[in-house]
């Protein structure tokens, strides 16, 4: 019997989340037909993808539940991976075309 309201009380806890990310992927859509400005979607696009993701990692990878000090580690890290991927891209694409550093 308590394995019956444990899968109950999932259920009403995720599929409201499950609701919202269909919502968030319909307006998505709309969006993508609606505006003609390729900047402007992108921009709109890419502010609903993080809402998305943050719904994601919250809810169905439990990080909503995890004590603040995860979160206090975790994003100092993916600042500095994302900093460090930004100082390796420009020789990457330098690289891709065989030119020296001067040019």
């Amino acid at each position: 019997m308590s394995a019956a309201s444990a899968s109950g009380n999932v259920i009403r806890k995720y599929l409201p989340v499950y609701f919202v990310l269909i919502g968030i992927f319909l307006v998505e859509l709309f969006l993508s037909f609606r505006i003609s400005t390729t900047s402007t979607l992108v921009i709109v696009l890419l502010l609903l993808a993080v809402c998305s993701a943050a719904l994601g990692l919250l809810y169905f990878m439990h990080l909503g539940e995890e004590r603040r000090g995860l979160f206090l580690t975790l994003i100092p890290v993916t600042i500095f991976v994302l900093l460090m991927m930004n100082m390796w891209w420009s020789d990457s694409v330098r690289l891709l075309h065989m030119r020296p550093a001067g040019q």
